[in-house]
Order: C-alpha cells, then structure tokens, then sequence
C-alpha cells in the first residue's frame, strides 16, 4: 500500500465534480486550454511509467484506488511524488469525470509540453547510448538516418498508432509535417502507449523539413500508389526519411514533386489504399529488412 509518508504528507482528497481542479482537467482534453497552460494530459498506468522512465518532469498526478487494475500502482505514485509530482487523491466519480478512457485505470498525469527543432536532432542513426529525452539533442550515434515524415495525419489515433510503428522499426525520429492533429491530444498519447515519450519527436512546416533533409543528404522515399515502383524493388538503404500522406488525401503535390523516389505497395483486392498506419509500418519494416541485410 502506497505510503502517505513517502511524499511527506497526505495527497489532497478531492470528491466534488465541481472543484477546480477536475474542471481544469476536463478543460485540458482541448488543444486551446492545453497550450494555453504549455501542459497535457497522461493517462494509464503504461503510459506513465514511461514518462516517468523517461524522466518527463509530471507536475500533477491524481488517482483513485476504486479504478485501480492491478498490485503495482502503489509504486509508481511514490515514484512519480519522488520525482516531484503533487498527488492528489480523487473519488470514483471526480476520475470518472476527468479521465479520457471509458474504462480508466485511475491514474491521470499532467506534463509539461516540449517544443523540438529540426537541428536537436542529431543526422545519425540511433545506437546503444539510447534516445534522450523530450526536448533534448539527439546524440550522434551511427552514421546513417532512419527518419520518418508523415505529412497531415487527421486522425489521432493513426498517428500514436505510427509513432509506435516507428518506435518498433528503430526510427531515429518522426518530423510531422503540417499537422492537422496535435501531437499532445490525448488520443495520441494513448494510442502510442507512451512512444511519445521515446521517440524523438519534431513538428514542422514541409517546405522547412525538405530543406533541412536536402541540407543533411537525406534521401526521401515517398508512398502513393502513382508510380510504379514498387517498395520492396527499390533501394531503402543510406540516410532516409520515408514520407507517409494524410489518410484521406494522401501526399501533398508538394512532396509528389520534391521527394527523391516515390514507392507503392502492391494492392491485389478491391481496395486501392490502406489505413496509413498499416501502410507506414509496412513499409518502415521493408527498409529495416534491407538495412539489416
């Protein structure tokens, strides 16, 4: 059982729906209150014991046992209060009310957002000495960039989906070009299971990150089903950055025009495109099979 002594005193018991701070909460799942406090919001267990991980300085963690799923909450509220966090306690209708999950877990961290640029990240690829931390240089590693861009993901969903998809493939990082969603919408968190936290992460305007690629020598293959060129018949190795489209537009003649090579997967069905979350880790592993030789 957590300990009121490992923090030093009682976490606060908040019960009304109406206290300010469950107002406040219930607030930050729009993007406006969100960047108007420079913060967001981590719920689950998973997702913020990689934070937690990952050193993200949590200001807030608030919890209620009655949503409790398991023996191992007690531990990560002390390690989440030993690392700063205040702790606050909630009822099971304060969580229910300002949790995002239709069955939460009781536990819901506030963070503090990080804003990173195209030149923290180090053009090499990703080694032993591990990812830094958000809002943090990328330390130069290997010699041969593995990047993923994704040009206007709509669906926030997809995109925690991709960031998992390039956490497994070992990308160096994911440059969101032009984004219609914002990386810190909860969905996104939550459907990355906390990759938020590991990969490094840019948001930036196309023009700019082409640029910033053509100055650092790295290759960009972009997916359309366009062209003839198949993904598997064409060379994925070197410095890269695969360029993945919006969900329903696909890529911008903007990067159609200025990519180095363009790719497709072969459709044999009916259907003439995939869900770009599925499309992006199909391809991302088809460059790390023929990086790995």
């Amino acid at each position: 059982m957590f300990s009121v002594c490992s923090v030093g005193h009682p976490p606060e018991k908040i019960t009304s729906l109406q206290n300010p701070r469950v107002k406040q909460l219930v607030k930050l799942r729009d993007r406006r209150p969100r960047d108007e406090a420079g913060v967001f919001l981590v719920e689950g267990y998973r997702q913020i014991r990689r934070a937690l991980e990952k050193n993200v300085a949590l200001t807030e963690l608030y919890f209620s046992r009655d949503w409790f799923l398991g023996e191992n909450e007690d531990a990560l509220l002390a390690q989440a209060a030993a690392a700063g966090a205040t702790l606050f306690e909630l009822s099971k209708d304060a969580f229910a009310k300002v949790a995002y999950r239709e069955r939460p877990d009781g536990l819901l961290a506030v963070a503090p957002q990080w804003h990173r640029k195209l030149d923290d990240l180090a053009v090499a690829g990703r080694g032993e000495a591990g990812r830094p931390e958000p809002g943090s240089p990328t330390p130069a590693t290997a010699k041969a960039p593995f990047l993923l861009v994704v040009e206007a993901i709509e669906k926030p969903g997809n995109l925690g989906t991709i960031l998992r998809s390039a956490d497994a493939a070992g990308c160096d990082a994911v440059i969101v070009c032009d984004p219609v969603t914002d990386i810190f919408n909860p969905n996104v968190v939550r459907a990355s299971t906390g990759v938020l936290f590991s990969v490094p992460l840019v948001v930036a305007e196309s023009r700019e990150v082409h640029a910033w690629l053509k100055q650092n020598g790295i290759r960009t293959a972009a997916t359309t089903p366009h062209t003839e060129n198949l993904y598997t018949q064409t060379d994925l190795t070197g410095p890269l950055a695969v360029i993945m489209g919006s969900e329903q537009y696909g890529l911008s003649e903007f990067w159609m025009k200025e990519s180095d090579v363009l790719v497709r997967i072969p459709m044999a069905g009916q259907a003439d495109s995939l869900n770009v979350a599925m499309a992006t880790i199909i391809t991302l592993f088809e460059a790390v099979r023929q990086r790995n030789g």
